[in-house]
């Protein structure tokens, strides 16, 4: 689920606007207001635009059923206390639907290819896709930090492995709530989302 939102949650270099903000910086309680917009989502829409944040379908179900929430901070506590709360059974199915994370058509041919080998290394040993955060880091430095992190954890045992990859999920989360409610300000994303279409990209 590395590009899980139209608004790529990986490796983005600027902020934009904030959790629930309209273009402009500010966010009231109206039709055009991402975070307005996901209060109103049926359950079962809700539900599933929160499972290309995170893969865990309990996780989905806690954060929908919370709502409303006043303010994008309230989404983001809301969403950490769910990730912390996530039992093995939970964890392993939000990891299962990970993907490899994607970077920029510009990377070097040859990062690429050794990023591929040591994606392929990493999910024999551990079972499943390498989860990592890069937000904040510029395009041009992803592949680096990536092949670093993947060759560092390599030597983790499973246990520690898993916990980090635990951290990274609740991180990723919080970004992708993020690109989820500025995705919602937009009339295609509502509209989308109402009727089920939401669909992650790449």
């Amino acid at each position: 689920m590395s590009s899980h939102l139209p608004a790529q949650a990986h490796g983005r270099t600027s902020p934009g606007p904030r959790l629930g903000e309209e273009p402009g910086g500010s966010c009231d309680p109206s039709p055009g207001c991402g975070l307005a917009r996901f209060n109103v989502l049926s359950a079962e829409a809700a539900e599933a635009v929160l499972l290309h944040c995170c893969g865990s379908r309990r996780w989905a179900q806690r954060v929908a059923a919370h709502r409303p929430y006043p303010d994008p901070g309230a989404l983001l506590a809301a969403a950490d206390e769910a990730s912390y709360d996530l039992s093995q059974a939970d964890l392993s199915e939000a990891l299962a639907s990970e993907f490899p994370v994607e970077l920029d058509h510009g990377a070097p041919y040859a990062a690429l290819l050794a990023l591929d080998a040591a994606h392929a290394e990493y999910e024999r040993k551990f079972g499943h896709a390498f989860v990592i955060c890069l937000d904040g880091h510029p395009p041009d430095e992803q592949a680096g930090q990536l092949l670093a992190a993947i060759r560092r954890r390599m030597g983790l045992e499973a246990d520690e492995e898993r916990s980090i990859s635990a951290d990274e999920l609740r991180r990723l989360a919080q970004v992708r709530l993020a690109d989820l409610t500025h995705w919602l300000n937009s009339p295609d994303g509502s509209s989308a989302a109402d009727s089920g279409l939401f669909a992650p990209v790449g």
